[in-house]
């Protein structure tokens, strides 16, 4: 596969106060449709990286590439999900899910003369999620787990090259958590965008991407990059695989050892 995304010794610091550096020197590239998930200590940069990545910060030193370019502003090939799932409270399931063809080009522009093959098209994400038949409730009638669901629908619909995860699904309950797994799982084989998840859960890390990268403590730079072998399509009992666990814990113990320089 060849490299979508580079980051080249890529450093950024908020202010021109030196102990406000929140990325020094961090270095990684990621094959198109690749699944990557970054994790590390609280407070390491990971969220700063999606926002250097989608350009949404400009770099103070280094390079940032998307498909061959130099990223120096905001990406329109982005996807993103979040821990809130933000929907609008007066559109429906589907309404919600329809959103980002109403913004983005071209498909804004073809939305009205083909708006049957588009909706077509958000209602089978939702059903590729288990949420047929709720495609006309409103976000207030939707359990937590369904307005997950729903809001990685509307960061796919539009065909993303890049999709973006800050802690999807980190206000969950555990089992609802790994029901969204498989259901991202489900998404990610189905179109295979670029993904990059930022993640506390080292399980769900494991479980979900093709590499992990594992970040030191402030100013965050890469100090583990690790290939998960397990092969896809991944069930919940291969989370328990003797390989999967020994995964974690490699994870944990540079995490912990990355806390402790830092402390």
């Amino acid at each position: 596969m060849s490299d979508f995304l580079e980051l080249d010794r890529v450093s950024l610091k908020y202010t021109e106060d030196e102990t406000a550096l929140a990325l020094y020197h961090t270095s990684f590239r990621v094959s198109r449709g690749e699944f990557i998930a970054v994790v590390g200590p609280s407070g390491c940069g990971k969220s700063t990286l999606m926002k250097v990545v989608t350009g949404l910060w400009p770099a103070t030193a280094g390079t940032v590439k998307v498909a061959n370019q130099v990223v120096n502003g905001p990406l329109s090939i982005v996807g993103m999900a979040f821990q809130n799932a933000s929907l609008l409270p007066w559109r429906t399931a589907l309404d919600n899910v329809m959103l980002p063809l109403e913004i983005v080009q071209p498909h804004a522009s073809r939305l009205k003369k083909e708006r049957a093959a588009y909706e077509a098209k958000a209602r089978d994400l939702l059903a590729l999620v288990g949420l047929k038949g709720s495609e006309q409730r409103y976000p207030w009638e939707l359990s937590g787990g369904m307005q997950q669901r729903t809001q990685l629908c509307r960061a796919l619909v539009h065909e993303p090259s890049l999709l973006m995860l800050d802690e999807p699904f980190g206000a969950l309950d555990m089992f609802t958590r790994e029901e969204l797994w498989l259901a991202l799982q489900d998404l990610w084989l189905a179109n295979r965008p670029t993904v990059i998840l930022v993640t506390h859960d080292l399980r769900e890390a494991a479980f979900l991407a093709d590499r992990v990268l594992v970040m030191s403590a402030r100013p965050g730079r890469i100090v583990l990059d690790r290939k998960v072998t397990t092969p896809r399509p991944r069930t919940l009992e291969n989370a328990y695989l003797p390989e999967m666990v020994e995964l974690v814990h490699e994870l944990r113990e540079h995490i912990t050892a990355a806390r402790a320089k830092a402390a």
